[in-house]
């Protein structure tokens, strides 16, 4: 029997409810709608339910699948005529409710993701297993496992000019794309510095989960590992729009210049394009699609930079659906594995339709998820790196 907790009471911004006029815009931008039809899978359907929530009706079982199928990809944040905050109205309504959506699972893998040295021991066991076929592939498909590294050379600090926040599973399965950057930044002429194990995790699965003590918690600690002024540059998407939250998350004066030092590591190459290296001479050509992770394109809106930096090296080709979700959504894809299985099927069509080489996605949960579905996903740092040479 499943185990409850009572809710807390849902407190939201009468203004920002009241911002929702039910356009309806942001219908065709929604990846649950798209897939499902359903009103309540909207969010103009989602802002309705907290209406009703705010006024008393019970936050039962029907309204916690209502907020726990959203993707968070905020999408409708963009779309969205009266500029409504969607993602946050949605963070504190989970809060309310992770009392009874929230197992103890869960807490516990996110807790997992704060310890790096556990985190590591954990990805070289499941590299054993994956080497001796001990994990099943439908496993494996859906918790979106790469080859998993056995073991990793360590990442050397090369200067001071900037820092670069390395994360959890980031660092601990794709280190390769950390490397990528440093070597990219290097050869423009900057020194990369490099947190201590404080910096481990941002906090974003637990903010999305409405683990908010949680992920606050986190954000001081965060901010205690990047001391100075010193621009922090992020390669992941989904930790980069976390760490700019910060200042709403702590409502502190430290807190919002902290998260005014944040930029996607692309955004910040991007005013210095000048500086990159050039590409080998001997390149045949390359065709790159480029993917829009949400979080780079609807919370950060830093999309555009990928571009410029991408342009040097290949050929850019546009998908045609606007930046839609892919359906990974940090840890959606595995507690929703349907839902996010029908909207990742809408994105390979459109990738596959546009025939090209690779694709390019600066987050490494959709760049996971797309290559489990079968696209050759990989970050644009990579994609520089391996075109001028570095690697």
């Amino acid at each position: 029997m499943k185990q409850t907790r009572s809710p807390l009471p849902l407190r939201l911004d009468p203004d920002e409810l009241a911002g929702c006029v039910s356009c309806g815009l942001c219908l065709a931008h929604c990846p649950t709608f798209r897939v499902s039809g359903e009103e309540g899978k909207s969010p103009r359907g989602r802002i309705a339910a907290m209406r009703s929530a705010v006024a008393g009706a019970p936050l039962g079982e029907a309204f916690e699948e209502m907020m726990l199928s959203c993707v968070m990809c905020r999408a409708c944040e963009t779309a969205c005529p009266s500029s409504v905050h969607f993602g946050s109205l949605m963070e504190q309504t989970r809060s309310a409710i992770a009392g009874s959506t929230v197992p103890w699972w869960q807490k516990v893998a996110y807790g997992v993701l704060e310890r790096p040295r556990l985190l590591n021991a954990l990805t070289a066991a499941g590299a054993v297993a994956q080497m001796g076929r001990l994990i099943p592939g439908a496993v494996s498909r859906r918790m979106s496992l790469p080859k998993l590294p056995l073991r990793q050379p360590p990442l050397r600090a090369s200067g001071e000019d900037v820092w670069m926040f390395t994360g959890c599973v980031m660092d601990a399965w794709q280190r390769n794309v950390h490397k990528a950057g440093i070597d990219v930044l290097g050869a423009m002429g900057f020194g990369v510095s490099l947190p201590g194990p404080e910096a481990a995790c941002c906090g974003a699965m637990h903010s999305h989960a409405g683990l908010a003590g949680r992920a606050e918690t986190i954000a001081r600690r965060v901010m205690r590992a990047f001391p100075g002024e010193s621009p922090i540059l992020v390669d992941s998407a989904g930790c980069g729009a976390q760490l700019r939250d910060y200042g709403r998350m702590l409502r502190s004066s430290q807190a919002e210049a902290f998260s005014a030092r944040v930029f996607d590591i692309h955004e910040w190459i991007a005013e210095r394009a000048d500086l990159l290296p050039s590409p080998k001479s001997n390149l045949g050509p390359l065709r790159i699609a480029v993917q829009d992770p949400c979080h780079l394109r609807h919370a950060q809106r830093a999309h555009m930079p990928v571009r410029k930096v991408l342009a040097p090296y290949g050929e850019l080709v546009e998908l045609t659906d606007e930046g839609r979700c892919c359906g990974a959504g940090g840890a959606y894809s595995v507690l929703r594995p349907a839902m996010a299985g029908a909207i990742r099927d809408a994105k390979v069509d459109v990738i596959a339709a546009a025939g090209a080489d690779v694709v390019a996605s600066a987050n490494p949960g959709c760049s996971l998820w797309l290559s489990a579905g079968g696209v050759k996903a990989i970050h644009p740092m990579q994609i520089v790196a391996e075109r001028a040479g570095l690697s």
